[in-house]
């Protein structure tokens, strides 16, 4: 047992960013719906394990290392859920609830790491050896994954939006096509600052569904289409620019080139929002989970050339985003 007695610091470092323990505990908190639970109402584990259907020894356990990282305290009543562990909550607004839970589309999809040997060895996604079939396949055959996806990409979106519409000259376009544009929030904004704008949004068409609400709601059903398609099909014609906006980095450079392609055939001008490379730890996520990668400027330049598509322009619009202008 000497290996528990080492003293070093850059050793404890080390163990310390290895640990599965601590972020698999805050997990299960939020799969069981202890931050919300335990919010106003403390319980004992005994108290709670039937209601939860766990073991109360094993919940016990869970519970004692929550309060251990200030997530939950003991009361006189039971456990607790601190101000500290309510950001954890489904109805904080911080998207991290979505994010961690084990049934949705981020939190399950975080699960397939323990098979990043897998994705290491082969350079492919790591999703499909958990799961049996792909990301993507998974959505499409569970609507709450998929609204669990939706959600978490409007809640990432919601500090990006004002920053984005802020920073670059949409007037110029009269027509913008949103290629995988979610729910709308984006173009919504994009196209209630540029009043003279049209735009047209391209969605699978379960999320289509939702973008055609969303922009509803807003009032800009009159200037707005939504056609539920796939990136991968034929797009709409007639648009002055095609914007993906954090659509390649989920795939790898063969479908990128599909996508790309789909673009160009239907407009000359086509405007790529990404991270140019910036996160070492998001660039693993985006192969475990898809097989994909965040790129660096020169590599979307030479996935652009393939389509007669140059670099016009690059403009940073968020703190950790660039938009990149390709014209024909």
């Amino acid at each position: 047992m000497a290996g528990w007695t080492y003293v070093d610091t850059d050793v404890q470092r080390l163990r310390q960013m290895s640990g599965l323990i601590t972020p698999m505990a805050l997990r299960v908190a939020v799969t069981l719906g202890l931050p919300d639970r335990l919010r106003d109402n403390p319980a004992t584990a005994r108290e709670l394990a039937p209601e939860l259907e766990v073991d109360p020894l094993a919940l016990d356990l869970l519970l004692a290392h929550l309060t251990t990282l200030g997530v939950a305290e003991r009361t006189a009543s039971g456990y607790r859920t601190t101000d500290f562990g309510a950001l954890l909550g489904a109805g904080a607004g911080n998207g991290l609830n979505n994010l961690l839970h084990h049934d949705s589309a981020a939190g399950r999809a975080d699960l397939a790491f323990v098979d990043l040997v897998h994705s290491v060895r082969t350079g492919e996604p790591a999703y499909p050896v958990r799961y049996g079939q792909d990301f993507w396949t998974d959505l499409a055959g569970q609507r709450h994954l998929r609204d669990a996806f939706d959600q978490q990409m409007t809640d990432r979106m919601r500090n990006w939006v004002p920053q984005i519409v802020r920073n670059y000259d949409w007037s110029r376009f009269g027509t913008l096509v949103d290629v995988g544009g979610g729910h709308g929030s984006l173009l919504a904004a994009i196209l209630t600052a540029n009043p003279a704008m049209r735009g047209h949004l391209v969605e699978l068409e379960d999320t289509a569904a939702g973008a055609r609400a969303v922009l509803g709601l807003y009032g800009l059903g009159g200037r707005t289409e939504v056609t539920g398609g796939s990136f991968f099909d034929p797009l709409p014609t007639g648009g002055d620019a095609y914007l993906l906006f954090d659509v390649l980095h989920d795939w790898d450079d063969e479908q990128a080139h599909r996508i790309l392609a789909r673009c160009a055939e239907a407009g000359d001008r086509v405007l790529v929002v990404e991270s140019l490379g910036e996160s070492t730890e998001f660039d693993l996520v985006m192969l475990v989970h898809f097989g994909g990668r965040d790129r660096g400027l020169h590599d979307f330049e030479r996935l652009a050339s393939a389509h007669g598509l140059k670099l016009e322009s690059v403009t940073q619009v968020t703190g950790g985003r660039s938009l990149l202008e390709f014209t024909r």
